[in-house]
């Protein structure tokens, strides 16, 4: 399996940056698990590909690039792009940004192949397949409603918290896993801002070390992710200095294998 978090941000001399701003996370270059920085950061090789796309929940750093994608993609669609969420999540997305007001409302326009959008719900707790993965959804605790997702394959599977504060049921369902090969875990501030986390629904360094006690094998790889761009040195150091087995930072751009 290869994962790769897409590219959100630019240094001043224009090259990619480690800062995330939004979150689009691509699987195996043909399924997308969320779009915040899809349209703007994938290859020729995933546009062409990617038509299924996973949304864990509707803030906009998760759909920014969503619009986009489609826009681009439009008028060269033999199938519709799949957006797979929560029946709530959709009836957001159309309500608030697919509304003729924000951003047409795909679900209404045809090209010369046939429909350009097709919404596919899924229920929390309950798996389904896009093309050779399998996708588990499961309830994470964030200030909206949102999934974190477990991903496998034949062989393997990953775990991605996706947006979220202090949980249970993720930790249960993936020391449930028997082939769990790595988790990607959320912290977006340092401890000093514990307030805002608290009231925003994520997580800090110690909210992460506290979250980790509840993964049965600790020798199992974890990666950082969702770190707000303005508190990553911060984040990083603080989570430096607890010497967590296996843990990471997820290098922005990089495709890892499993």
């Amino acid at each position: 399996m290869k994962v790769q978090l897409l590219p959100s941000s630019f240094e001043s001399d224009g090259a990619m940056s480690q800062r995330q701003h939004l979150t689009c996370i691509v699987v195996d270059d043909c399924v997308a698990f969320d779009a915040g920085s899809l349209a703007m950061s994938c290859s020729d090789r995933q546009r062409e590909k990617i038509r299924d796309i996973v949304i864990s929940h509707d803030h906009l750093d998760h759909i920014a690039g969503l619009p986009l994608f489609l826009d681009d993609l439009f008028s060269s669609l033999t199938e519709p792009v799949r957006i797979h969420a929560t029946a709530e999540m959709i009836d957001i997305l159309e309500r608030d940004i697919f509304n003729w007001s924000i951003y047409p409302k795909f679900s209404e326009l045809r090209n010369s192949n046939g429909a350009v959008l097709r919404y596919k719900a899924y229920e929390i707790g309950r798996a389904f397949r896009l093309k050779h993965l399998s996708v588990l959804p499961i309830a994470v605790n964030h200030n909206v409603p949102s999934v974190g997702v477990l991903i496998s394959d034949a062989t393997v599977s990953i775990g991605i918290t996706g947006d979220t504060a202090g949980t249970d049921e993720m930790w249960n369902v993936l020391n449930r896993c028997p082939n769990l090969a790595a988790v990607f875990v959320e912290c977006a501030f340092p401890d000093e801002m514990a307030e805002l986390a608290a009231i925003s629904h994520h997580m800090t360094p110690a909210l992460v070390i506290n979250d980790l006690e509840k993964l049965a094998n600790r020798e199992l790889p974890k990666y950082i992710i969702n770190i707000k761009p303005m508190y990553r040195e911060q984040v990083i150091r603080q989570l430096s200095d607890r010497n967590i087995t296996n843990l990471q930072i997820l290098e922005v751009g990089r495709v890892y294998e499993f």
